[in-house]
């Protein structure tokens, strides 16, 4: 991939420096100056622009090489049509309708395992399909801190799909939800942390690494599904059927608290 953008911003960049050779006026030696500068100013939009400026030229179909990334609907137009021939096979199998009407995911660390529930718009949530977790840093126990290594836990929802990361696809998680930043405030932690996703690969920190192909099942799930108000809650143990972990001396007070929000949570979802 990384070798394809360098391609792909080469041949930009000789475009554009042929362009201002043959169609702007004055010396070889002014065009050659604007020409380098141009390919300069190509180079430095490609290597570090970041937030609202990159996303406004991501609206611009014909720079979008330039930073070597997609859209999510690019996206989907790459990985949909044959990921959507698994789903739907998943789908039928279960008796399920695909798309869904409304869709969850859960969690839990000890099995490294990731459970997908589906339902329709005014039904129950049933067992779709289990993944399994293949690469996730930490140890049970919630996140505390940015650089701590530690996959969250609490009941998150997705914020967005993530078309460019270096993980292949991905599911955004709005960590940190509400709890995590009010408790960080009265624990007096300025940086909880942030960017935590469901994404491809087998390697991870902070997040959870599913594979290339689980991703791309997640990612399209999630764009087709009718209801984008996914939930996606994390947890140290399935506690529909477990107690939690025993406590440890650097366990935050608020710890029982946020197991029983999670566990009131699952209750929406049967284990099987």
């Amino acid at each position: 991939m990384r070798y394809r953008n360098l391609l792909i911003f080469g041949a930009a960049a000789a475009t554009s420096f042929g362009s201002i050779l043959v169609f702007v006026r004055g010396s070889l030696k002014k065009r050659l100056i604007i020409g380098i500068t141009a390919v300069a100013i190509l180079g430095c939009l490609a290597v570090f622009l970041r937030g609202p400026i990159k996303e406004a030229i991501m609206q611009v179909p014909a720079l979008r090489p330039l930073l070597g990334k997609k859209t999510v609907e690019e996206q989907i137009q790459t990985y949909g049509d044959v990921t959507r021939v698994r789903l739907n096979a998943m789908f039928k199998e279960r008796g399920f309708n695909y798309p869904p009407a409304r869709l969850a995911m859960l969690a839990f660390k000890d099995k490294r395992i990731l459970e997908v529930y589906s339902a329709e718009a005014d039904g129950n949530f049933q067992h779709l399909h289990t993944y399994p977790i293949l690469g996730a840093s930490g140890k049970l126990g919630p996140k505390l801190r940015e650089g701590d290594f530690q996959v969250p836990e609490g009941v998150y929802r997705l914020e967005s799909l993530e078309p460019n990361t270096p993980y292949h696809l991905a599911l955004r998680l709005n960590y940190p939800n509400e709890f995590d930043l009010e408790h960080a405030r009265i624990d007096g932690r300025t940086k909880p942390g942030s960017d935590i996703l469901i994404h491809g690969s087998k390697g991870s920190v902070g997040c959870l690494a599913m594979g290339d192909l689980a991703a791309e099942d997640l990612f399209v799930m999630a764009n087709d599904t009718k209801d984008r108000n996914i939930a996606i809650i994390i947890c140290p143990v399935d506690l529909r059927t477990f107690k939690p972990p025993p406590p440890s001396p650097d366990d935050p007070v608020w710890l029982p608290t946020l197991y029983k929000e999670i566990s009131k949570a699952l209750s929406n979802y049967p284990a099987h």
